[in-house]
Parts: structure tokens; C-alpha cells; sequence
């Protein structure tokens, strides 16, 4: 894309990258990392679009996750809130304020310094690394167990996760692993503060784009974008059961590894 064409996404893109968002978004493997690297890795022109651009479609693509996920979790959500208590509440909050005040301040410079192929690239590394360490600790603790230090290791696990490539997903499920929950629990937690996070980002995101408003071609191409990623998000649900099963994290700790390199390669020969 050149020219004109730069200010927005063709539709084939963003239905391409909305069916990646899903599996990405429930896999601990960085939904956003792939939303950069795909592009980057395929050779489109994807920096020649504006950045605000690129911006408002990712948004929309967490918005149709977001939503899917609201659907496709609601048992989950209601048993939550069915033994919501004080305890509960307070790690909920705990995890939820640290990502909260980062990202409403320093989303932004986040964004401009570490948006690129090789910081992504890090982050996914670095993710990987904490996901191996977090995975060696014992499993003797269930979700019903944590406590207001669980609740701030793992807000500051979704601070961190604001990093692309990090993973919110898998930073959480390390900080809780390290926490020494086992490894289903560590994934129903992660799960529990995924929630407000993801949709409290996504309100924010979307009410600070929708100023800027848009031309019909990118209001088409986000509209294919969170109908891609709903959908995908959707039909995705059984991959939570995947990483519920008591299993290790080294095979998504060895992907993201995988996917590093791959653009680490690639930056060498450029």
C-alpha cells in the first residue's frame, strides 16, 4: 500500500488478522505480538500506515475478542459472582490498579519505543524466560487461596504486560505459577483478572480513537477486523481447556522462542 491507500487496512488483511487474534488472545503467545509480527513477517507494507491507524484496528480486534470472551466465559463469569467475596474483591482490584494507572499513563511512550519487530520480538523472549522460571515452582495452591500478595504480583504481571510481546496471558500464569499455584488454578486466575483489564483497556483505547473518527474504508475494515476476531475468539474456546489440563508451559515458552528468532533472523538479514 502506497500513497492514499496508506491511511487503511484492505479487508482480506483484517480478516486475516482478526482469525489470528482468537487463538492468539487464548494462548499464552501474545495476541499482540502477532498482530505486529504477522503483517512484518508477510512483507506488507504495514508501517507505512498511520500509527493511529494500526492503533484503532487493534482495538477493534481486542473489542471483538473482549466481547466473545464475555460470551463464551459467562458461566465462568457468573460462578465468579456467585462467590465473589472480600478476599476476592481485593486481589480483583489489586491485580486490575497496576495495570490500570501504567497503561492510562505510559501507554503511549510504550507504544512509540516499543512497538517494533525487535522489541516485540524481546518481550516475547522475556515472556518465554518467565513462563520457563514461573513453571519450575511446586503446585500447592488453589485459586480460592489468593491473597492480597497474589493480587499485586499479578497486577504487576499485567503491568508488565503492556510491553508488546510479553503477554498478558502468560506473564499472569507465571506470576501465578511462581506463586506456586498449580497449573489449572494458575490458569482459572489468570482468566478471573483477564476480564476487567481487557475491557477496561479496550473502553479506554476506543473512547480516546473514536475522536479521531475515519474514512468508510477503515470503518469497513474494522468492522470485518472485530467480526473475524469475535468469531475466531469464539470458535477458539476449547483452547482454554488445552492449557487448563495440568500441562507444562515449555511447548508455548519453545513457540514464542520460535517466533523471536524467526524475527531476529530476519532483522540480520535485512
Amino acid at each position: 500500500m502506497s500513497g492514499t491507500a496508506d491511511v487503511t487496512i484492505s479487508d482480506r488483511r483484517a480478516l486475516a488478522l482478526g482469525v489470528v487474534q482468537g487463538p492468539a488472545e487464548l494462548l499464552p503467545v501474545s495476541s499482540s505480538a502477532h498482530i505486529v509480527l504477522v503483517p512484518w513477517l508477510a512483507g506488507w507494507e504495514w508501517e507505512a500506515i498511520d500509527p493511529e491507524v494500526r492503533k484503532s484496528f487493534e482495538v477493534a480486534l481486542h473489542a471483538g475478542a473482549a466481547a466473545a470472551l464475555l460470551i463464551g466465559q459467562r458461566r465462568l463469569i457468573a460462578e465468579e459472582l456467585r462467590e465473589f467475596d472480600l478476599g476476592g474483591a481485593t486481589v480483583l482490584v489489586l491485580s486490575f490498579l497496576p495495570a490500570a494507572l501504567v497503561g492510562y499513563k505510559l501507554e503511549r511512550p510504550i507504544e512509540r519505543h516499543l512497538g517494533g519487530p525487535r522489541a516485540t520480538a524481546i518481550g516475547l523472549l522475556a515472556g518465554a524466560a518467565a513462563m520457563l522460571v514461573g513453571d519450575t515452582r511446586p503446585q500447592l495452591r488453589g485459586r480460592g487461596e489468593a491473597d492480597a500478595t497474589d493480587g499485586l504480583a499479578l497486577g504487576m504481571a499485567q503491568a508488565a504486560a503492556l510491553a508488546p510481546g510479553v503477554s498478558r496471558n502468560g506473564i499472569t500464569l507465571a506470576a501465578a505459577r511462581w506463586r506456586t499455584f498449580s497449573r489449572d488454578q494458575a490458569n482459572l486466575l489468570s482468566r478471573t483478572i483477564a476480564l476487567p483489564i481487557i475491557v477496561g483497556a479496550t473502553l479506554l483505547k476506543g473512547v480516546r480513537l473514536s475522536r479521531r473518527g475515519g474514512s468508510p474504508a477503515l470503518r469497513r475494515s474494522m468492522a470485518v477486523g472485530v467480526v473475524a476476531s469475535f468469531a475466531s475468539t469464539l470458535a477458539s474456546q476449547r483452547l482454554i481447556k488445552l492449557v487448563e489440563r495440568d500441562r507444562a508451559l515449555w511447548p508455548y515458552a519453545a513457540y514464542r522462542v520460535g517466533l523471536a528468532a524467526a524475527v531476529l533472523a530476519k532483522l540480520r538479514r535485512a
